[in-house]
């Protein structure tokens, strides 16, 4: 799934500027799966918001709607009666979603109240961890099911590089398995290990650190002791 995280307050808050009626648009899909975008994580933000803006003596009114995706147009019935009464969109969907309703409304501001930070799983309540970096080029059918672009450090598509500590884990942090360790052995036990010769041409890549992301309200139940 699209994993997203919210944006601070005060980000959000600049983004609206003097708009003082703001429909606040939550999404059903993967925000509201990953915890940051969901109709209770709309009714949080909206109770900040307003908490905040009445704190400064200002005033702002918000209306709460959360769709089932923003991604597709078959749910915007209900959003796309209501647009017109409001001087902008918070969206909390990723970003495919928000420029989904931008072009939908493109006289309308459509802003997002999240970052999308990546595609990944579950690793707890909360707590989510990249396993795919969307690249357009799958080679998992021939790396045991083991993305080299996400897992690896270096993004390395043909092997392991001299880093590799003798136990198996990743130069770069010795409590990160290292991809090509965990490919040899999956691959070995498969009884498919040749595919590990395979040679693929070299590529351009960026962000190889592989991420996580820890919602706000979860940190706690995460932090070691």
């Amino acid at each position: 799934m699209i994993v997203a995280s919210r944006k601070s307050l005060d980000e959000i808050l600049g983004l609206l500027g003097s708009c003082k009626k703001v429909l606040v648009l939550g999404c059903g899909g993967c925000t509201s799966i990953c915890l940051a975008g969901g109709q209770r994580e709309v009714r949080d933000l909206c109770a900040e918001l307003d908490a905040r803006v009445r704190d400064h003596g200002g005033g702002l009114t918000l209306h709460e709607l959360t769709i089932e995706r923003q991604c597709n147009e078959t749910f915007f019935a209900d959003a796309d009666a209501l647009v017109k009464d409001y001087e902008a969109v918070l969206s909390t969907a990723c970003g495919a979603g928000v420029q989904f309703v931008a072009e939908r409304h493109p006289a309308l501001p459509v802003l997002p109240a999240l970052n999308t930070a990546f595609v990944g799983f579950d690793k707890g309540v909360g707590w989510y961890e990249e396993n795919c970096r969307t690249c357009g080029d799958c080679v998992l059918g021939e790396t045991g099911g083991i993305c080299p672009v996400t897992r690896c450090a270096k993004s390395l598509f043909n092997g392991p590089c001299g880093g590799t500590r003798s136990e198996g884990t990743c130069e770069v942090d010795k409590t990160v398995p290292c991809a090509w360790f965990e490919i040899h052995k999956r691959l070995k036990g498969q009884g498919r290990l040749a595919l590990i010769t395979k040679v693929r041409p070299a590529r351009e890549w960026e962000n190889q650190t592989r991420r996580s992301v820890i919602q706000e309200p979860y940190k706690a139940r995460y932090a070691k002791p």
